[in-house]
Order: structure tokens, then sequence, then C-alpha cells
């Protein structure tokens, strides 16, 4: 794999001589475009305005068009000879937790290797953002522009993940739903329940690429004079969902039919036992009135217990005497 940028990690006063590597590649079926009659090949010819004459792809340079419309043309020596500091140098700006940065800004993802005898100090700074938890804000120029990136532990390796600039990711209010808009307690109960159905722990190698496997079937089909038989589909839902929970509900049930669980089960029990919870008690009101008609019944038994006691008291000693022997016989 060839290098696209070499140079050093400043850290500190600590220079880390690195190379730098794509850490990604986009995979996709590759099509050229034809002239659907006979299969031609369709070709793009690049020519001058000026001239008329047809351009070589290595004699095109960039241009800036200047306000009073002359065209000011930067060559490959002119974007070389940039004067940015960051030119061969990733500067470290500071450091922040990496739960801080919102993935919006990542841009492109590369690996950084150690070059030479920089395999000590390049393990440091590995380990000592591993250790702390922290991601180093760094600037770099790649490919003629500076750019904002982030530099942090992946495995044994350093990744270099270069960012957008604030001004570059757009405002998303436009996007929030009206504020006017409630969801019912037991609603947000049944989506936790459907969440917590599906939680795992993060696999990549799960997930294929259907189209692009889709895409290889019917070139192969193409290449072979064969037929593509179309693979049956889930018919198209029809207006709009009105009843959530029952919607919710029914998602529920496929997921765990889908990991060969009983639909209905714990998760359904799940779901209902927080709306219930999510309920308010109806009965709390009432609550203090019972309290309040027991102690007054109480307070009834006592008084008339001692207004029981109190004749008893008053009553001739002879009875009182024959208690006992009655009593004991």
């Amino acid at each position: 794999m060839q290098a696209i940028w070499k140079g050093s990690v400043s850290f500190g006063l600590v220079t880390i001589p690195v190379k730098v590597y794509a850490a990604t590649q986009e995979k996709d079926v590759a099509f050229r475009q034809v002239h659907a009659a006979d299969g031609g090949r369709i070709r793009y010819r690049r020519f001058c305005e000026v001239d008329g004459e047809e351009v070589a792809y290595s004699d095109i340079a960039k241009g800036y068009e200047l306000p009073d419309g002359e065209m000011a043309v930067l060559t490959a020596e002119d974007m070389a000879d940039l004067p940015l500091p960051t030119r061969h140098v990733v500067e470290v700006l500071e450091f922040v937790p990496a739960e801080e940065i919102d993935p919006i800004y990542v841009s492109r993802s590369y690996y950084l290797q150690a070059d030479g005898p920089a395999a000590k100090p390049y393990v440091l700074l590995r380990d000592a953002l591993r250790r702390t938890g922290q991601t180093a804000l760094v600037k770099v120029a790649l490919r003629n522009r500076e750019a904002l990136a982030m530099l942090r532990p992946k495995g044994d390796v350093l990744v270099l993940q270069t960012m957008l600039w604030p001004d570059e990711v757009r405002d998303a209010s436009f996007a929030a739903p009206a504020s006017e808009v409630e969801v019912r307690p037991q609603e947000v109960a049944m989506a936790e329940s459907y969440i917590q159905t599906l939680e795992t722990s993060f696999d990549p190698d799960r997930y294929h690429d259907e189209y692009r496997a889709a895409l290889e079937v019917v070139l192969e089909a193409k290449a072979t004079g064969h037929e593509v038989e179309a693979p049956a589909t889930a018919a198209p839902a029809k207006g709009e969902v009105v009843d959530l929970m029952a919607a919710l509900q029914a998602s529920v049930d496929e997921a765990r039919r889908q990991r060969g669980e009983s639909a209905g089960g714990g998760a359904g029990r799940t779901a209902g036992s927080a709306a219930k919870a999510a309920k308010p008690a109806k009965s709390t009101k009432k609550a203090p009135a019972k309290k309040t008609a027991a102690k007054k019944t109480a307070t009834k038994k006592a008084t008339a217990k001692k207004t029981t006691t109190k004749k008893a008291a008053k009553k001739p000693a002879a009875k009182t005497a024959k208690t006992p022997a009655r009593k004991s016989a």
C-alpha cells in the first residue's frame, strides 16, 4: 500500500515521524457510460475555449476568476508551495474527551504508521490517549487542503480522522418537528421496549452490502444469458400509521420472532409494565379520606370502650366478685 502523506506528529517537544495511509475504501460495482443502442463507449474530450484545441489532462491547471474577469492560474508547483505550517506536520492543538466530538464532523479516516525509529514515541502517545480516554485535536494539510482532525487509538495503531470545519456543517433547526407534537408516555415505553428487544453489541461483520450483491447476480445472469428471479418483496405500507401503540407492539413481536423468541413474551410484558408505570395513579387522592375514616372509626371504638369501662366500675362489688369464681369453674 502506498502512503499518501509523509511528515511528523508534533506532540509537545516530541516529534513522531509518520506515514499516512488511507484507512477505508469504498467498494461498488463500476459502470461505464455506453450507447444504449450498440454498447459503444461514451468518451469525453476537453477543449480549450480560447484556441479550440483538445487539452491533455496533464496540461490542466487550477484557475480562479478574479473580480475583473481575469483568470489567476495556479499550477501544481504553486499548490505544493502553499505557506502552510501544517503541510508536513500534524500539529496537536488540544485534548478533549472522545464522547464530546459529534460524529457529524468526521470526514475521512487514515492510519498512521511510525516511520523509522519513531516506534517508542508512537506507542507512548497511543497508550497515553487510551489510558486517559482523550482524543487529540490536530491540524494537518492533506491533498493541498488544511483540515481540522482528531487523532485517536484504534487497537495497536493511531487513526487520523479529518473533520469538517464548523461552518461546513449546516444548521439542523429546519428539520426539527413542530413543538406542539406530543407523545404519550405509553408510546415512549413501547418504543423503549422495541429498542431493548434489538439491543446488542456492535459487530460490523454481521452487515453486508445486499445492493452490491444483487447487482453482481444480475451481471452474472447477463453474462451467462440466464433470467434473474425476482425475490419476494413485502407490500408497501398504505397511508399513515394511526395507532402507534399497535404498530410498536407489532414491531416488538416481529423483532422477537426474527430472533427466535416467542412473540408477545417478555418484551410485551416489559412494555406493558412500563406503560402501566407511566400512567398516573387514579386512587392517590382517595387514600387520605380512607385513612381519616379509619381513624374516626378507631376513635369511636376507643370512646365506646372507655364508656363501658366506666359503667363497669359503677356496678356493685358482689357482681364483680362472681366473675373470678366463674373463671375458676
